[in-house]
């Protein structure tokens, strides 16, 4: 048997002695003469503890680079559990491959989930994918063939009973999130060849003809804001507030943040010279890098508080070398349980960027693209975003300053003057 770290065109032509010639760049990949001197590509590998062989083609027909393309093609069916052999067998009967069924849809979600953690932002959204589908879908369609669903059995996950009602209309964002999911892991399990035909879990062109809009069902809530009126009573109370969170809080409504682009917040990413705080773009949920310019006010926080040795976290939490959970912040708002101006509802920490918003555009003459820009948000023209390449930093301390001073400025109270009793 000849050795070689990897065969050349040059090479392969030479060989005419009976026997197989490893590639050495593909695993199991040969180059075969035969007896009678016909010369063809192989590939040699192990499913299911047997040795089996497939063949790729005679070499004055198939290149090296192409009977590579081909072999790695085949390591892929072997590591979807595929064996190329019996898939090509029923393929020359005019059948579907015989292992493309052996998949469940648990199977595939599971398979989807494990290949896209790695590219997901947040690392908690693979937990919800699952709890998700494992609460709605895993009960109805979980243990089916990938293969074997349909819209029936979409529509039966989407109007499951629900309190007293079909999860569409019970339950409609979640509902809507869920089919969102199928329909992702029915397209993945498409691309990898275990089922054909249309998506039966798309939107647009047909289950929007079985089932009302999202919005028709039930209206997108908001997260309850602060009325912007009770800010600086709300600061002023805050502010007599000692912890970690107290402090998080503070910063997270002087910057107009996210609650996990402040308690994920490290030391290295300000700027003190310049005051401002560079929020790398895997935190922020455009995907981009977010320039937060730091009034006085913010400096003041940051700078009060603790430093743990060997941790870059400006907000640490109670276990060393972790920062503050995320539901830190929320649970004190909880505690002090603000009004909000959702009937009903207390304020919560992403409520206080609606309360920003709405002072914003209430109280002040800022532009809107200003505001749009501070809390992050990219611009719905196409036009604007094509003009506007900059962030408007150095306008948007100005805004940020004029926020901070709000934030902290006296507060009203409504106090009753009697009127002096007149001589009758």
């Amino acid at each position: 048997m000849r050795k070689s770290n990897s065969l050349s065109a040059r090479q392969i032509a030479r060989l005419t002695e009976r026997g197989r010639y490893p590639d050495g760049r593909v695993p199991g990949l040969y180059f075969q003469v035969s007896k009678s001197g016909g010369r063809s590509w192989v590939l040699r590998y192990c499913l299911n503890k047997r040795d089996r062989m497939l063949g790729l083609g005679r070499a004055d027909l198939v290149s090296v680079d192409y009977a590579r393309d081909r072999a790695r093609a085949a390591w892929r069916q072997i590591l979807d559990g595929v064996d190329p052999v019996a898939a090509k067998e029923e393929r020359k009967r005019g059948a579907a491959p015989a292992a493309a069924p052996s998949i469940t849809f648990k199977e595939a979600s599971t398979r989807y989930i494990i290949s896209h953690r790695a590219g997901w932002k947040n690392a908690k959204h693979a937990d919800q994918w699952d709890a998700t589908l494992a609460t709605y879908a895993y009960p109805i369609i979980g243990a089916l063939p990938v293969n074997q669903i349909g819209t029936a059995e979409v529509t039966d996950v989407l109007e499951q009973e629900h309190s007293g009602e079909t999860l569409w209309v019970a339950r409609t964002e979640t509902a809507s999130r869920v089919r969102q999911r199928i329909e992702v892991v029915l397209d993945w399990a498409k691309a990898r060849g275990f089922r054909d035909g249309e998506n039966p879990a798309r939107w647009r062109g047909h289950l929007d003809k079985l089932l009302p809009a999202p919005t028709k069902v039930a209206q997108r809530l908001h997260h309850p804001a602060l009325p912007y009126a009770d800010m600086p009573a709300f600061m002023a109370n805050l502010d007599q507030r000692e912890g970690i969170a107290a402090l998080a809080l503070q910063f997270t409504i002087l910057t107009a943040a996210r609650t996990n682009e402040t308690t994920k917040a490290r030391r290295s990413e300000i700027d003190w010279r310049d005051k401002v705080w560079i929020v790398p773009a895997e935190r922020m949920k455009a995907g981009r890098e977010h320039r937060v310019p730091l009034t006085d006010r913010a400096i003041k926080v940051l700078e009060s508080l603790p430093v743990e040795v060997d941790s870059d976290y400006l907000f640490i939490g109670a276990q060393v070398g972790k920062p503050i959970s995320n539901a830190a912040m929320a649970e004190l708002m909880k505690k002090m349980a603000p009004p909000s101006t959702t009937l009903g509802k207390i304020a919560t920490v992403h409520g206080m960027r609606s309360c920003f918003r709405d002072w914003a555009a209430e109280m002040t003459n800022f532009p809107r693209e200003l505001a749009e820009a501070a809390l992050a948000h990219i611009l719905d023209s196409k036009t604007e975003r094509a003009y506007q390449r900059g962030d408007l930093l150095m306008r948007r301390r100005k805004l940020m300053e004029a926020w901070a001073a709000y934030c902290f400025s006296p507060v009203r109270t409504s106090e009753v003057v009697p009127m002096r009793k007149m001589a009758t």
